[in-house]
């Protein structure tokens, strides 16, 4: 009398993981792939995010000065009204966001008056610069702007040698 077997040899299921193997070895890649774009893209979304919050800055609390770090954009005025920045970047000097360090600076100009949101006379800056650093070593995408709200884009960090005024000694404008 022949018996009949039901379920899978074990030839089967090895034959069934070598395949999930192999395609888990072609996606892997493009999933990191995929995260390293997304996060450059929220890099790139950050720079643009100061630049715009600089210029609100500037005209309406530092009567034409930049704000000297990421925290004081990020301290609403005692008056009333919003921060000039989100909480994500604005809650400390250099926060990481979506794999990236991002940090400010300004130079304090001794003739800028007092802020609206309290900082005292000459603690803002005639122009900024700001970067946008990638905290894992597998990605070589930097991203850096100043004053004249331009992107640029290099594969080594901006923040050394960006302006604050004036176009960038190295890397390339995103447009």
């Amino acid at each position: 009398m022949a018996s009949k077997t039901h379920g899978f040899a074990l030839i089967d299921l090895i034959f069934v993981c070598a395949i999930i193997a192999i395609v888990a070895s072609i996606g892997l890649p493009r999933l990191l792939l995929a995260r390293q774009v997304a996060s450059s893209a929220s890099a790139i979304g950050s720079m643009r995010a100061i630049n715009s919050a600089q210029l609100t800055y500037a005209i309406s609390c530092g009567s034409g000065f930049y704000a000297p770090n990421l925290r004081t954009l990020g301290t609403p005025p005692p008056a009333g009204g919003q921060a000039f920045i989100g909480p994500d970047l604005g809650a400390s000097n250099e926060p990481v966001k979506s794999g990236y360090s991002v940090q400010l600076a300004a130079t304090a100009y001794a003739g800028a008056p007092a802020s609206c949101n309290g900082l005292s006379t000459g603690q803002t800056g005639q122009g900024f610069k700001a970067a946008a650093d990638p905290v894992e070593p597998s990605n070589s995408r930097f991203f850096g702007t100043n004053a004249n709200g331009v992107i640029y884009e290099d594969t080594t960090s901006l923040f050394p040698t960006m302006p604050e005024i004036g176009a960038s000694s190295s890397g390339r404008p995103i447009h």
